[in-house]
């Protein structure tokens, strides 16, 4: 499976209201859910407002479309990050999968999984 590094840093972050959402963003997560608005953004794209942020993630991107019929994707490359004390947030689109880890954590995370047979682009 190939993985695609992302070229800069990420941070999550809990809105007050969708209006704080800059819609000309060229890459974000953002979720709606009964009890709270999640944003995933470029750092140097975060709103002005935000009710809570992280700052420090890098994500790779699974590349390729992943079929919906496809299992353990997710579970097996979560599986070798765990296993080495690596945490992660996970988001999916349609098409693919892209996982964050937080900075200090990233080179050591894509070595693993290179080592596991992943190929980092």
């Amino acid at each position: 499976m190939e993985l695609k590094k992302l070229d800069f840093a990420l941070s999550v972050c809990k809105l007050d209201s969708p209006a704080d959402l800059d819609p000309d963003t060229p890459f974000y997560f953002f979720s709606k859910t009964d009890r709270e608005l999640s944003l995933v953004c470029p750092t140097d794209r975060v709103p002005a407002k935000t009710a809570a942020r992280e700052d420090g993630w890098r994500a790779f991107r699974i590349e390729g479309t992943l079929d919906f019929s496809l299992v353990g994707i997710l579970s097996g490359i979560s599986g070798i990050l765990a296993e080495n004390g690596i945490g992660l947030f996970a988001v999916s689109t349609y098409d693919t999968d892209y996982i964050l880890v937080k900075e200090e954590n990233f080179d050591r995370a894509i070595r693993l999984l290179a080592e596991a047979g992943h190929r980092p682009l």
